[in-house]
């Protein structure tokens, strides 16, 4: 299972030589390239190398056994070692696990009203105050793109940026369909509703990774507005976007200046378009964003948010043990997410373990 890592042992060593080449230095573009693949595996050549460093101490605790003066401290730090060698050889599991390429990256997340009306829409903003109190959590930046917000407060559909290294790698699971079960203040019978609101994450891409020609958008710009009368500009700073060979819009009216808006709104398009190329490419890794989406519909969910008994239940969870799978509501809606997220985590690793043989 562990042949692998004498490989990359074997690449760590060469990459090691060769930026140090007078030649490597002297091409920048290889010698970054060089650097960047020995930063990648450089933790799995350390790994690999304390593993075998325990294994050749448990083999000279082992001989030391024999030596009646030295068999009780032997006994004492074989213990240690082999716990050691256990706890090294399940990092090394992981190791095996291929990285996400994007899990360093910012991400792009919206937020869309579903199945269920205004209360639907007050869900989705609810959803919003968790991310963003999330992001307040593990000082992460949060910057509104676009919101459509209905009369009531609630959420029609929410666009923002949360920037930070690290953030695609913690939210990449909040894609899907969210349901909620509560009694509407505007319910005079107590009677529960089922609303849900559809979450998609999208890893930020830089503008080198994503070529958009000007001659494919259509460019407009438009008087932003709010609803209620709220936040109305006297001069066209809202921008909407389109991407002529994919069709798809994007609308920033979120900041006062236009050039601000259209640099927010070809951000979210770029990342748009990356994820498109992702999906593509790496089908079998994610879903793509429509079917990240889902139809909103109340039989798709992959978490449901339960007022009446105080907790949220992640249906992705497997296994019979309910406290595996559900988690106190309260602290969910306020931004503690990280149990949950590192729940998923850990079932997300087994399984590519899993399928890895390892």
């Amino acid at each position: 299972m562990f042949r692998k890592f004498d490989f990359i042992t074997a690449r760590h060593q060469e990459l090691s030589e060769a930026i140090v080449q007078p030649e490597t230095i002297a091409d920048t573009e290889k010698y970054q390239e060089l650097l960047k693949e020995l930063a990648a595996i450089t933790p799995q050549a350390e790994a690999w190398q304390a593993y075998r460093d325990t294994l050749m101490q448990i083999g000279e605790a082992k001989e030391m056994l024999s030596l009646p003066d030295m068999a009780d401290m032997a006994a004492d730090e074989l213990r240690r070692l082999e716990v050691l060698r256990e706890t090294q050889e399940e990092e090394l599991r992981l190791l095996l696990i291929p990285k996400d390429p994007d899990d360093d990256r910012s991400v792009v997340m919206e937020i869309r009203q579903g199945a269920g009306g205004d209360e639907a829409a007050l869900f989705g903003a609810i959803l919003l105050r968790m991310y963003a109190r999330f992001a307040e959590r593990h000082r992460l930046k949060l910057s509104p793109v676009s919101y459509n917000m209905t009369e009531l407060g609630g959420v029609k559909e929410a666009v923002f940026n949360i920037k930070g290294k690290g953030a695609f790698s913690r939210l990449k699971f909040e894609s899907g369909v969210h349901r909620v079960q509560r009694v509407p203040t505007t319910e005079s019978s107590g009677r529960i509703h089922t609303s849900t609101a559809t979450v998609a994450v999208l890893p930020e891409a830089e503008d080198v990774e994503v070529d958009i020609s000007e001659q494919d958008l259509r460019i407009d710009v438009y008087r932003s507005s709010g609803h209620g009368g709220q936040c109305v500009n006297t001069t066209d700073s809202a921008v909407r976007i389109t991407h002529l060979p994919t069709g798809l819009v994007v609308t920033c009216q979120d900041e006062k200046s236009q050039i601000k808006n259209r640099a927010k709104a070809m951000m979210v398009l770029r990342t748009r378009l990356y994820q498109k190329m992702r999906d593509e490419k790496e089908a079998e890794y994610a879903a793509h964003r429509r079917g990240q989406l889902g139809t909103g519909d109340r039989s798709e969910r992959v978490r449901t948010y339960n007022f009446p008994q105080g907790r949220v239940t992640d249906h992705r969870l497997s296994g019979s043990d309910d406290t595996r799978k559900n988690f106190g509501i309260d602290g969910i809606l306020d931004g503690d997410l990280d149990g949950l997220i590192d729940a998923l985590t850990l079932q997300d690793q087994a399984e590519k373990l899993k399928a890895i043989g390892a």
